[in-house]
């Protein structure tokens, strides 16, 4: 009799069972759905560009077309006065129906001023009148120099990611600052620039402020929502020095912060800068300004015609443009410093990289205040023949396809005019020629590159910069114990 409710029983159970599985297979059903679902959405509403480009991305949020030259602009602040003798540090960079952008004039041009096919477009400043009242900056001009980035905005270039600011007398290496602005995303804030050299200059102003002169970068986004708010910005700030300051502090007021980068180069520094181009930080070159204020960069030439000289390196290898390489001549216990394009200091002793580093103080900073002076460490310049250079300038390049190498030669300027250190002189050297990998210098992955010396003959010697080998960082360690 207890048969019949054990059947019953098992048959319920069992039909309990089927519709919890088919339950639980529906639950799975419904979730994958949502899970593509949601996918999908995310992949087509959150990886698209937010700001006003219409370029592609990829399904990880990643930039897939690279920033390249058409995507930046570059706004120029200048007077017609100053134009006539600074054009030609413009001209060095400027491509025509390449770069775009305009210079921007406190008055047009008359008759008799003739404007070079070579040069920028210009465009008349706007009226400023109506900042009469807040206008108490030392730094003439100042509000007509910031107003520059809302004008240059407002003239609706297409398709930018990028605005560049810089002076008449600002010398622009556009390959190095196009690679740069690739590793930033132009979609968020950027306000990127460098500090002065100076302790003075950035303690009087701000350690918080890219200086103007030097050129500056700013994303779209960040020059979208400036330009709304520059005016009225300007009037809030009518006692700060000049137009940089006044900009940092517009930019604080929406949240955005300077990324400091040392390849741009304000130049508040008088005389001789050999020192400091002999041993440039590990950072690539943006920018130099205030040329007319410094020595020309090579003996025996103008300003404009020595800038031009060091741009034929340049164009031959972007990449490695003042790079710093130390390697040494065991034999003879001498160091070489290579300043690619600019420079080689050759040592009657074995110097540590570290101590090589470091430029000699060939140059003095713009004004007297700041202990110390500099933002970086120095060596004063010497007469011991163990511690004063050869020095040899850049002469010529020689770039072809059929070579796996580019060949750089430096000579001589001048015999140095000291007595050998411990009778290992060089002053037999005339001439260094430099072979150099015809591939890009990496500077981003963190390593200088090394080199090896090779003695042609008594006169000329022979340098190769290579990839360092495994350990070879080591190297000095081994010669200072050997």
């Amino acid at each position: 009799m207890a048969v019949e409710p054990m059947k019953k029983l098992n048959s319920q159970v069992n039909t309990i069972t089927d519709l919890i599985n088919n339950y639980d297979r529906t639950i799975f059903k419904v979730m994958l759905s949502t899970a593509f679902i949601l996918y999908f959405c995310y992949i087509f509403c959150f990886t698209q560009p937010t700001g006003e480009s219409s370029e592609n991305y990829s399904k990880s949020n990643s930039i897939v077309a690279t920033t390249d030259l058409r995507h930046i602009v570059f706004g120029i602040a200048s007077s017609v006065d100053s134009w006539k003798n600074r054009h030609p540090y413009i001209d060095l960079w400027w491509r025509p129906n390449q770069t775009r952008g305009v210079v921007f004039l406190d008055r047009a041009p008359t008759d008799n001023e003739t404007w070079p096919d070579t040069s920028p477009p210009f465009q008349i400043s706007g009226d400023t009148s109506k900042f009469k009242d807040y206008d108490h900056h030392a730094m003439p001009f100042a509000i007509r120099m910031i107003r520059v980035i809302s004008e240059t905005y407002n003239m609706n270039f297409t398709n930018v990611r990028w605005f560049v600011m810089a002076d008449d007398d600002t010398v622009l290496f556009i390959e190095n600052l196009v690679e740069v602005l690739q590793r930033y995303d132009h979609r968020k804030y950027y306000y990127i620039g460098g500090l002065s050299e100076c302790v003075g200059q950035n303690w009087w102003h701000s350690f918080r402020m890219a200086f103007g002169g030097a050129g500056y970068a700013m994303s779209y986004p960040l020059v979208k929502d400036l330009s709304k708010m520059l005016d009225g910005c300007i009037m809030r700030y009518p006692y700060l020095y000049g137009s940089d300051h006044i900009l940092q502090s517009c930019i604080s007021e929406l949240g955005g912060a300077l990324t400091r980068l040392p390849g741009f180069h304000q130049f508040d520094l008088h005389g001789d800068i050999s020192g400091f181009l002999s041993s440039h930080p590990p950072a690539p070159v943006l920018s130099f300004h205030h040329i007319d204020s410094l020595d020309p960069i090579f003996p025996n030439k103008t300003r404009d015609a020595a800038l031009r000289h060091l741009m034929k390196a340049e164009k031959a290898d972007h990449s490695r443009i003042l790079q710093q390489t130390v390697c040494y001549n065991h034999n003879n216990n001498l160091s070489f410093s290579i300043s690619w394009g600019y420079s080689i200091h050759v040592y009657e002793k074995l110097h540590a990289p570290g101590y090589l580093h470091m430029p000699i103080q060939t140059f003095q900073p713009w004004n007297g205040f700041g202990n110390p002076p500099f933002m970086f460490n120095v060596r004063p310049a010497s007469d011991d023949p163990c511690e004063a250079p050869h020095v040899f300038y850049f002469k010529n390049v020689e770039r072809t396809n059929t070579l796996d190498h580019i060949t750089t030669n430096y000579i001589r300027n001048a015999a140095r005019g000291l007595l050998s250190c411990a009778n290992n002189s060089a002053d037999s050297i005339s001439q260094i020629v430099v072979f150099s990998p015809i591939q890009p210098f990496k500077l981003e992955e963190g390593k200088r590159e090394c080199c090896t010396v090779t003695e042609k003959n008594s006169n000329v010697t022979e340098i190769e910069i290579r990839s360092c080998l495994d350990g070879e960082a080591s190297e000095w360690s081994s010669i200072s114990s050997s």
